[in-house]
This record gives structure tokens, C-alpha cells and sequence, in this order.
């Protein structure tokens, strides 16, 4: 027992290293960011915050919205809180920046398999959804909002707010919409995750 969740720890931490340095890709690729980094990206820019800072603290006030919710986070609810937006700090500064398009066409790539790939393991460790996907379900359980208007109307509601602020919106966030969903079905597969997760993923994936 012990083993298996050592199993599933380990491949949590991957999944979300994964998710941090996926970001840190789109960001290098400057051809748009995630809906949700589109936001981060924008308040990154007023405050001065790294991206992946600023990823830890709004994923901190979207925990305090589980509270009327009723929700309680699991141990890779917190780890996503915390480990994406610190591997996503490191990430950035690694990656270099570069004005070679068909380089920064490759980041964009690089970023949306590596961010599946770590869908994949996360979402088989099964530790619990992430702040922002907990809120989606849990608009669902309480009020009965389908997670597909939850998650349409919560993404294009701080996607807009991050145009506002700067945060830039660009083929990548469309790419990243558009083919996040299959690619996590992809990955799922690949890992040999149970037969539970990969339906979880495909019902996901659906809601994308």
C-alpha cells in the first residue's frame, strides 16, 4: 500500500513539474499563453511578480472560493498550488528567448505535450483536482451549473480581464484550448493509467 502511494506521489510531483515547465514554454514561445496564464500573466505584469508567483497566489484566493463551496482540497490540490508556479519560475529563466518563429513555434509544441503529459500523470495519481478545476465542479455540485458553462464562463472571464491587463492572448491560447483535451487522452493512454482516469480524462477533455 505503502508503495502505491509512493507511486502515485511521485507521479503527482511529475505531472505538476510538467504543468510549470509547459507554462514557462508558451511564455518563451511570446505566441499566447493558457486562458488562465493569459490573467496570470497580466497581473504578473502590474505588480512586478513572477508569472509563476502570481500563479501560487491566485491559486490561493481560488481556495478560499471552495470555502462557501463546501470543498475540501486534497494533498495534490495543495501541491498544485504551490509546485507549478514555483517550477514555472525556475522554467523561465532557463529557457532562453529567441525571435527565431520557427523556435518559438516549437516552445509553443513543446509546451502543450509537455503540459498533456503532465495532465496525464497528475490526473492518474488521482490526489485531487487542482484550485482552479475544483472550482468549476464545485459551481456544479452546488448550484448546478454544467462544468462546461463553469469552466467557458470562469476562462473567458479572466482571459478577458488578462487582455485588459496585458497579459497576451495569441495562437497559442487557442491551441492550447483546442488540443489540451485530446492530447491528456493521448498521454493517459501512454502511462497505462487505470481505466477510471481515462474516462475522467475524456469527460475533461469534453468540457474543454
Amino acid at each position: 500500500m505503502r508503495e502505491q502511494f509512493t507511486e502515485r506521489l511521485i507521479r503527482c510531483v511529475a505531472g505538476l513539474a510538467c504543468f510549470g515547465t509547459g507554462i514557462a514554454f508558451f511564455v518563451r514561445s511570446e505566441l499566447g499563453v493558457p486562458p488562465w496564464d493569459v490573467f496570470h500573466q497580466g497581473i504578473s505584469k502590474h505588480t512586478g511578480l513572477g508569472l509563476g508567483t502570481v500563479l501560487i497566489i491566485v491559486a490561493f484566493f481560488v481556495l478560499l472560493l471552495w470555502i462557501p463551496l463546501r470543498l475540501r482540497p486534497g494533498l495534490g490540490t495543495l501541491l498544485n498550488a504551490i509546485e507549478i508556479g514555483l517550477v514555472e519560475n525556475v522554467a523561465q529563466d532557463v529557457i532562453p528567448q529567441t525571435d527565431n518563429i520557427a523556435i518559438r513555434i516549437a516552445f509553443m509544441v513543446a509546451g502543450l505535450c509537455i503540459i498533456a503529459a503532465g495532465s496525464g500523470l497528475y490526473i492518474g495519481a488521482e490526489f485531487g483536482s487542482g484550485p482552479r478545476d475544483g472550482l468549476m465542479l464545485g459551481l456544479n455540485m452546488r448550484f448546478g451549473v454544467s462544468v462546461r458553462a463553469a469552466r467557458t464562463f470562469v476562462e473567458i472571464t479572466v482571459m478577458i480581464i488578462g487582455i485588459f491587463l496585458g497579459g497576451h492572448i495569441g495562437v497559442g491560447t487557442f491551441v492550447f484550448a483546442l488540443g489540451i483535451g485530446p492530447m491528456v487522452q493521448i498521454t493517459l493512454r501512454l502511462f497505462k493509467m487505470s481505466r477510471g482516469s481515462i474516462d475522467a480524462a475524456a469527460a475533461e477533455a469534453s468540457e474543454q
